[in-house]
């Protein structure tokens, strides 16, 4: 049953996704010229919920759907760690028109060679659980 709910969010998230062109290679090409404010908007709008939602978990001690504490694990602060990751994932962005939310609402649009893209996204992710451990974190 649980899988059903995650299932439907997930559809609403990509509907959402792509009714307001948040996977539009069009808008994010536009974000990276700085032509237009709407992606920024997007993603503004979007910072802004995850930091309410992050403080109202923390502050009212929420719990997840087994009824354990969410837990927010302490990051280290590293500007290299940060720039390095934040670089590459924008060059991947800008390279393949889109982050990894939207890969897939574009493959359910029916923009079938970001299959290509998944694929790689995949592959990266995959090479990096590899290495992780020899990363300087």
């Amino acid at each position: 049953m649980r899988s059903i709910i995650y299932l439907g969010l997930g559809v609403i998230f990509g509907l959402a996704m792509y009714k307001a062109e948040a996977a539009s290679w069009f808008r994010i090409f536009e974000m990276f010229q700085f032509q237009s404010f709407h992606m920024y908007g997007f993603i503004g709008t979007a910072l802004v919920i995850g930091v309410i939602s992050f403080q109202w978990i923390k502050t009212l001690k929420k719990k997840d759907v087994d009824g354990q504490a969410i837990v927010l694990p302490v990051k280290n602060s590293s500007v290299v760690r940060y720039l390095v990751g934040g670089i590459l994932f924008g060059l991947g962005w800008a390279l393949a028109g889109a982050c990894p939310g939207p890969i897939f609402v574009l493959i359910g649009a029916g923009v079938f060679p970001m299959l290509i893209v998944a694929l790689f996204a995949i592959l990266g992710t995959y090479l990096y659980g590899l290495v992780k451990d020899k990363l300087p974190h």
